[in-house]
């Protein structure tokens, strides 16, 4: 395992590198620049803040130059935001995201698990119908819809809860509950399809053939098989929920990577977009890594090749 994972994590560098270019060079090419402005600046205040940020120099040395610098942990000055580097808005807004894509993720499995059991169990019910059918909806329905239905609901028509800032609990729970509601539904399917199919297994039957309580045979010996699909399904989704966040970051105020990065696309802040960009790639990558080793501790008949 440890040969697995040292190899993976090579390859990873080389992702990184090949995600690093290819970002570098459209954000280059791309017309425009993070200091145009509808007021012309002087020439030589323009000529100064270039040559600060090495604007002026031929592409291929930017190139270098930004690259030894990521590779030394540095990743540049905000263009916009000039009294922070970019290491410092991640360092600030890293925990704040995290823990709301936490708590999402959380609610999502839990929920999304015992839906998907439940269902599976109760396969043909209405209550199966039902719960298919709320999962299917929240699969249609993007967060952010989500978002403005429990704003009006919650915050307007019936006031529980606060409609933005961070700080509190009451504050985490509506951007939580959008932010993993869909992950929720797919979840929920999943452990539903992969219950029903370890359901109809020998070993099941036998389990069953010996008298064992139907809790212990769901619990200790359905649900570990019925789990493969979800561990595959947990990298992407954690992935999904931080970059999900842009959206629900902005909508309920909250101080995170997501208001960061939508502000460096729209406002062309090019080293803020890059930092953003390896970070993201760098833990979907890491998460993708954490899912092929849990998928082998859980089914033995995977190895790692």
């Amino acid at each position: 395992m440890a040969w697995y994972v040292l190899r993976r994590l090579s390859w990873m560098v080389l992702t990184l590198w090949i995600i690093f270019t290819v970002s570098f060079v459209l954000i280059s090419i791309v017309p425009g620049g993070p200091f145009d402005s509808e007021r012309q600046m002087e020439p030589e205040v323009r000529a100064n803040i270039e040559r600060k940020y090495h604007l002026d120099e031929p592409l291929p040395m930017r190139y270098l130059r930004t690259l030894d610098l990521t590779l030394h942990g540095d990743l540049g000055i905000s263009s916009r935001l000039r009294d922070f580097t970019v290491n410092e808005v991640i360092a600030q807004g890293l925990p704040i995201s995290g823990a709301l894509g936490a708590l999402a993720l959380a609610g999502a499995i839990i929920v999304g698990l015992a839906a998907g059991i439940v269902s599976a169990v109760r396969r043909g019910t209405p209550l199966d119908f039902a719960m298919m059918t709320i999962a299917t909806v929240g699969i249609a329905l993007p967060n952010f819809v989500i978002a403005g239905v429990m704003l009006l609901l919650f915050v307007f028509t019936i006031p529980l809860f606060p409609a933005a800032g961070w700080g509190s609990v009451r504050q985490l729970v509506l951007p939580a509950f959008c932010l993993g509601a869909p992950y929720a539904a797919y979840i929920a399917r999943l452990v539903r399809a992969g219950m029903l199919d370890v359901l109809g297994q020998d070993y099941i039957r036998t389990a069953v053939a010996k008298g064992l309580p139907g809790r212990t045979v769901i619990f200790r010996h359905a649900l570990r098989g019925a789990l493969l699909p979800l561990v595959s399904f947990l990298g992407p989704a954690t992935a999904g929920i931080l970059t999900g966040s842009l959206v629900v970051e902005q909508v309920f105020a909250i101080p995170g990577l997501g208001v960061h990065f939508v502000r460096a696309a729209t406002q062309r802040d090019e080293t803020m977009a890059m930092g953003m960009v390896l970070l993201y790639s760098t833990l979907l990558y890491l998460m993708n890594l954490l899912v092929d080793l849990a998928y082998a501790l859980l089914d033995p008949r995977v190895k790692l090749e």
